[in-house]
């Protein structure tokens, strides 16, 4: 053949087009399955510390803390939410419900009542607070029954009572001085 095309229409194109065309073929799939060797290469050298994976949430900074941070973090994240008496959850805290939850958040279970939280705390001299321990205050005689978690220099977050929200308070306040009764440890 010349180069000429001819067309037989019992089995179409041939000729000597007929395999510049397949050898054309050959060398587009060529080139692509070596860009897409080398795109791969790349994605598997560089992929994990370039490209962020969108089916995982970023590791949140306290997963690189102490369980008493995570603690306080979370509390302190909780500042501004309403109390809702026997609430567990941002929507709503009561005073215990709002330790439970800054605790589960760091993996640590505890009692989700003021009175499990005092029977199973280990005792700490208000001396010797540390950020994370639970704060027990007996504000209506004879039972203790308000709890705070102590975040550090005298102060601790608690959920206060109906109408309010979680806030801040101090230990140097003469009301919560003269009501805070022990102190208690779940993170060592």
């Amino acid at each position: 053949m010349t180069g000429n095309l001819t067309v037989d229409h019992a089995n179409g194109i041939n000729g000597h087009h007929e395999n510049n065309i397949a050898g054309s073929a050959m060398s587009v799939a060529a080139r692509l399955a070596g860009t897409l060797l080398v795109v791969a290469a790349c994605l598997h050298l560089f992929g994990c510390g370039t490209f962020p994976d969108r089916n995982r949430a970023a590791a949140a900074p306290e997963d690189r803390m102490n369980p008493a941070a995570v603690v306080v973090q979370t509390a302190k994240r909780q500042i501004g939410a309403p109390y809702h008496y026997g609430g567990s959850t941002p929507r709503g805290f009561d005073c215990s419900g709002l330790v439970h939850y800054a605790y589960q958040h760091a993996g640590i279970e505890v009692p989700r009542t003021t009175g499990g939280l005092l029977r199973r705390a280990q005792p700490v001299p208000l001396s010797k607070l540390r950020p994370g321990d639970v704060l027990f205050f007996r504000v209506a005689p004879p039972k203790i029954s308000h709890v705070g978690l102590y975040v550090g220099n005298g102060r601790f977050v608690h959920a206060p009572s109906s109408g309010k929200s979680v806030s801040y308070a101090s230990l140097n306040e003469k009301y919560w001085s003269r009501h805070i009764v022990s102190a208690g440890r779940f993170i060592e």
